[in-house]
């Protein structure tokens, strides 16, 4: 009897373990992440952020970096001034404390901003530096060769 009791008492221990252990489960796509509840909301978290961000690693073209009195207006200027230039390519303003950074372009390879940067020498000077950028759409022609004769252009 006692065998019974002891039996049974550790089949019902070992099941509410299990039945614990699924409760922290989390399923994204093919993985299977187990552990305590914070890691849980750690992870969904990551994942809501990764959503959210729609920036990849490449390069853009730093312009500018002003500080000082006036620095903000100047660095507004810049961007103005560059936009009216070049109205196709994108630009932006940076706060990089004490300094305002513009940067110009959203490039894939350090290749393309090198072409960008000898096409606007007479203009402007710049630096490519590594950044976040935002990736634009590739049409379908940019990745696949229509013909041999293509691939090998």
């Amino acid at each position: 009897m006692i065998k019974k009791s002891i039996i049974l008492l550790a089949v019902t221990i070992l099941h509410g373990s299990l039945l614990w252990a699924q409760d922290k489960t989390i399923r994204k796509g093919n993985h299977i992440i187990e552990g305590d509840i914070n890691a849980q909301q750690l992870v969904e978290k990551h994942i809501e952020f990764n959503e959210r961000v729609q920036t990849i690693q490449g390069y853009r073209i730093c312009i500018a970096k002003l500080s000082g009195t006036n620095s903000k207006n100047q660095a507004f200027a810049t961007k103005s001034k560059f936009i009216a230039d070049f109205p196709e390519t994108a630009a932006y303003i940076i706060f990089d404390e004490p300094n305002f950074v513009v940067k110009v372009g959203d490039f894939r390879s350090r290749l393309d901003a090198y072409a960008f940067l000898q096409k606007m020498k007479g203009k402007y000077s710049g630096t490519i530096v590594p950044d976040n950028i935002y990736p634009t759409k590739l049409e379908v022609e940019e990745l696949v060769p229509e013909t041999d004769d293509d691939a090998n252009e």
